[in-house]
């Protein structure tokens, strides 16, 4: 059954009324159309009303939706003959972050990101999106062979953060976080990032130093979970909607502090909606990107990436 946020559901009810008179229609031959147009009608009205005016602490339950599109979801759909790549030669695979070699129409790419489980074995398999420095070793070892065969990096961040177990921690955890920052710093590569659930602290920072920052329409990117501040703040983790409403996390706010360059355009309803249309949105991005940034030499990549840096965020 589809999952529901208390914002949609009026519109998943009228959704699930319409299907259950179309299967009216095909088992008894009764003519509904009337009916059933008049309710698509009001239901695509109520999304369109619902889905344009959301309130920071929806679009972060959107960004958080169990059916939102993985970074293998994407994978599978905007790349050809991709080949996972395992391991940071160092410690161990972790499967909280996934990448390898694409084509992206005709162009060898490295794409790396953040993977969700997709249901709880999956998810604790993934230990929910969250990696440990393995995971991240693991990106700038990836990162470092597209550098040296001169291939354009892709990265798709969605994760809460970095797991902050005993063991992470004991084995580098910031470290490795750091150290991710310092050489996507200065790749003399293409570097393009997206966010495409939830962006959460330093976690998906390690990830997301490019040349292009873009966000998904109803995306997440802040540097600890609405939980967490509210939690310090207030010691009250369920002001979670106040903190998230004070937080500028949405792509709408970050766009105009200058965080991120673009907002991809999700369908209506979520990404998860249709995963195809999303997919292709973001395939032509990156592909506007490549078009872009593959005119650059190596040394003017890595300059105009600690440039943008520079400029991020203003100052009231």
């Amino acid at each position: 059954m589809t999952s529901r946020n208390e914002f949609d559901g009026p519109v998943l009810q009228l959704e699930e009324k319409i299907k259950e008179l179309k299967t009216l229609v095909e088992e008894t031959g009764v003519d509904l159309s009337g009916e059933i147009e008049m309710l698509s009608k009001k239901a695509a009205s109520m999304k369109d009303d619902i889905y344009k005016h959301l309130q920071p602490s929806q679009k972060l339950k959107l960004a958080r939706h169990p059916e939102r599109p993985t970074t293998l979801d994407y994978i599978e759909r905007i790349t050809s003959e991709f080949i996972e790549l395992h391991g940071d030669k160092l410690y161990a695979d972790d499967r909280a972050i996934v990448g390898g070699l694409g084509m992206i129409d005709g162009t060898p790419v490295t794409i790396i990101g953040h993977q969700k489980g997709k249901d709880t074995k999956d998810n604790i398999m993934r230990n929910f999106g969250m990696p440990h420095p393995e995971g991240y070793r693991k990106a700038l070892r990836l990162m470092k062979q597209a550098e040296k065969f001169k291939r354009p990096i892709v990265t798709l961040i969605n994760t809460p953060g970095a797991f902050c177990g005993l063991g992470a921690e004991e084995r580098g955890q910031g470290e490795a976080i750091a150290r991710n920052l310092l050489e996507m710093s200065r790749l003399k590569t293409p570097v393009i990032a997206i966010i495409i659930g939830e962006g959460g602290s330093g976690g998906a920072l390690a990830l997301g130093v490019g040349n292009c920052i873009a966000m998904l329409e109803h995306s997440v990117y802040s540097v600890i979970s609405p939980e967490g501040l509210s939690s310090i703040l207030w010691k009250d983790a369920s002001k979670a909607s106040e903190a998230a409403s004070m937080m500028k996390l949405t792509a709408q706010d970050l766009i105009g502090l200058g965080i991120i360059d673009d907002i991809i355009e999700e369908p209506l309803g979520g990404a998860h909606k249709d995963v195809d249309l999303a997919a292709s949105s973001i395939k032509a991005y990156i592909r506007a990107c490549l078009e872009k940034l593959s005119k650059m030499p190596g040394e003017e990549l890595a300059e105009a990436r600690y440039e943008k840096i520079r400029k991020m965020g203003k100052w009231m």
